[in-house]
């Protein structure tokens, strides 16, 4: 039986160069890994280290404002998922508590003239901007650089995924032109020791909505695998410069359940403050998912009916926020209901 491992760092250096042989290698390695779990980590990419390092630093500076400042650009203020979230927003997992982290969502720069804002396309809009953290021009500067950089290199892991399927690495253009991405700066403040974990998660454990997410993590660790054949959880550590790369559930849809969108959650036992910066690529919202090529066998059906990026990850996100409204709107029926008992 295979020993359990957390997801390996693969070169990634080999798309971009000209040996056909390391180049096969590493597509061989990520077909392995999409069919086994949809986890590996990638070294060797096209983000500069430098501003993987002054992205991290916007992260910090925006989570040590005071919480009345970051709640003037509240995610709730709009219908599109610009903005800061507060702690305990979301949950993922039923059956725990709402989740112990804090967030900034951010995406492209969509006017209020531009057709997906005018159409309601998925998380489309203006972003929100903290007004009151220092150097501002410079945190918008680097957070829409970075932005555009791990946009890119996400199309550059979705061709080199397209190759693992027998096909051109073109395969996902339409796909990947004019495609919704959503940046988050995430923080999971420190969790004490001795907290019940099951329900004080950072991150409940959950599979991705999209078609791949790339994650940025500092160096404290949390962030957990499941290794469905052992059912062991497994740590992955962070390396400098590396991205956590994973498939979400549009795609397995798509590969008709061959490719897997593998469970993980986050549980910050390290006593420090923990940042990341997940990058969630879900595709042209208008993109209809079908059965990719070579995932079944011949005369076999799809599991799926096709479905549009838009539909897809639009549903996922109204049951993971609507989950952390009825455990609130539960937990106040409980504490009323002890008040009255008491009074």
């Amino acid at each position: 039986m295979a020993i359990a491992s957390a997801p390996p760092i693969l070169d990634f250096s080999a798309y971009y160069g000209d040996d056909e042989i390391a180049r096969a290698k590493l597509v061989e390695e990520v077909r392995k890994c999409c069919l086994y779990n949809g986890f590996f980590q990638i070294k060797g990419h096209s983000v500069p280290l430098e501003l993987q390092r002054r992205v991290m630093k916007c992260a910090k500076r925006f989570f040590d404002l005071p919480v009345e400042e970051k709640l003037q650009i509240d995610k709730n203020l709009n219908t599109f998922n610009r903005g800061y979230e507060l702690l305990r927003s979301q949950m993922l997992e039923a059956g725990t508590g709402p989740e112990l982290k804090e967030g900034l969502y951010i995406g492209e720069e969509i006017p209020e003239d531009h057709p997906y804002y005018v159409q309601k396309k998925l998380n489309s809009g203006p972003n929100q901007w903290p007004q009151t953290i220092a150097d501002k021009e410079e945190f918008q500067k680097t957070t829409m650089e970075y932005y555009h950089a791990v946009y890119e290199l996400a199309k550059d892991v979705l061709s080199v995924i397209a190759l693992t399927l027998g096909v051109d690495s073109s395969f996902f253009k339409p796909l990947t032109d004019e495609a919704v991405a959503t940046m988050r700066y995430l923080h999971y403040p420190a969790q004490p020791k001795d907290q019940d974990e099951k329900l004080n998660r950072g991150i409940g454990a959950h599979t991705d909505f999209g078609c791949v997410t790339l994650l940025l993590q500092d160096e404290v660790d949390g962030l957990q695998v499941l290794d469905a054949p052992s059912g062991q959880w497994l740590d992955v550590q962070p390396v400098e410069g590396a991205y956590v790369v994973n498939l979400g559930d549009l795609f397995m849809r798509m590969a008709n359940d061959t490719y897997k969108s593998n469970i993980h959650r986050v549980i910050n036992k390290s006593g420090r403050e923990r940042y990341s910066i997940p990058f969630f690529f879900s595709g042209n919202p208008d993109y209809l998912c079908e059965c990719l090529p070579n995932c079944r066998a011949p005369g076999e059906a799809a599991k799926y009916a096709p479905i549009t990026v838009q539909d897809m990850v639009t549903g996922a996100y109204k049951a993971s926020y609507g989950r952390a409204e009825q455990y609130k709107k539960e937990m106040e029926k409980k504490n009323m209901a002890s008040s009255s008992i008491t009074a």
